[in-house]
């Protein structure tokens, strides 16, 4: 009996539970169907849109007047002085070169040999204006040498003085209008040596012994910056000897009558320059210079020929071959050269 008792009481619990859950959930169902037909409820209400537009106000006849200007630019310049710019119309060159060569044997030397000491420098300044069609360049060019052996008195290797002036106007492209003036002459004696050991030297040249100043008018053709050639059909040259003994061991004594110290020429004259760097740290410059006398026969034409091969080993040591090779009748009857190689610091700015 109780046993079916306790059994009945489990089975009413049991039924009491599932009826709960099932009452909890159908309340639950209720609540969101009732939340979903609220919100369906919502903004229902119908407007007439039409009566709203009666009473919508029209702002445009209420619109306040704005003035409208015409826009306008104008430029606004600066002046150019407060920016404190400054043009330059010169560009500047500057190589000095020094080269040194010693030799120096002792007494009992079985192979021989002369003690020796040589010394040369060079100065080579070039300046350039140039401004619209107007085009200024001038050079001055500086060389001189001695040598000097165990048991000799120094000579003169190298021994130089040329400046050049150029103006231009520019006429089209690659033609000029020129007018230049030119000066060479040397620093110190030259002398003509005698093998006998017995004759002494005898002077031949001097500072301005000879001295030529020439001037020339014409056309130039400078197709590119490495290349210049002038054309001077208006040329006069001054040949200065103002030693009147010279001519005692120089009988041409440069071609001014024995006595006189001076001789005016008029001519034709042709110069070229090529300035050029044709190699990595290598620099050719050549100058060929055709004088052409109108009161000389043809055979009395002049002609000289410089070169100059620089080869830079660094910034400051540098090899340098000097080769210069001259006709002029009036100075000897055969072609005369002169070349000299040199190792030595040389400082070029910029």
């Amino acid at each position: 009996m109780l046993k079916s008792t306790a059994l009945l009481f489990v089975v009413l619990c049991f039924f009491s539970i599932k009826t709960n859950a099932q009452i909890a959930d159908s309340l639950r169902r209720a609540d969101s169907l009732r939340v979903v037909d609220s919100l369906k409820r919502v903004d229902t209400v119908k407007i007439d849109t039409n009566l709203l537009n009666r009473y919508r106000i029209n702002i445009s006849k209420f619109r306040l007047p704005i003035p409208v200007k015409p826009f306008k630019v104008e430029p606004n310049l600066i002046p150019v002085s407060l920016l404190d710019y400054k043009v330059s119309y010169w560009r500047k060159w500057i190589i000095f070169g020094l080269n040194f060569n010693q030799a120096a044997f002792s007494d009992n030397w079985a192979a021989g040999g002369v003690n020796s000491l040589a010394l040369s420098g060079n100065f080579d300044y070039k300046t350039e204006y140039q401004k619209g069609s107007f085009d200024y360049t001038g050079e001055l060019l500086l060389l001189y040498g001695r040598a000097r052996n165990a048991g000799s008195e120094s000579r003169k290797t190298n021994d130089r003085i040329f400046f050049d002036n150029k103006f231009s106007s520019q006429l089209s492209k690659t033609w000029f209008f020129f007018g230049s003036v030119s000066f060479e002459s040397q620093f110190d004696k030259g002398f003509t040596y005698f093998d006998d050991g017995v004759t002494p030297p005898a002077l031949i040249s001097r500072f301005m012994a000879p001295g030529y100043l020439t001037e020339s008018v014409g056309v130039e053709y400078k197709p590119s910056k490495v290349f210049d050639l002038r054309l001077g059909t208006g040329t006069a040259r001054q040949t200065f000897v103002l030693d009147t003994t010279i001519y005692h061991n120089q009988p041409a004594n440069y071609g001014v009558t024995p006595g006189k110290t001076f001789l005016n020429e008029l001519a034709f004259q042709a110069v070229a320059i090529f300035d050029k760097n044709i190699a990595t740290n290598m620099h050719l410059n050549t100058r060929y210079t055709l004088f052409i006398p109108y009161a000389r026969l043809p055979e009395n034409i002049d002609h000289r020929l410089d070169v100059v091969l620089t080869a830079n080993v660094n910034k400051l040591i540098a090899v340098t071959i000097n080769g210069t090779a001259l006709y002029d009748k009036n100075t000897s009857e055969r072609i005369q050269a002169s070349e000299s190689l040199a190792l030595g610091v040389i400082y070029k700015f910029p």
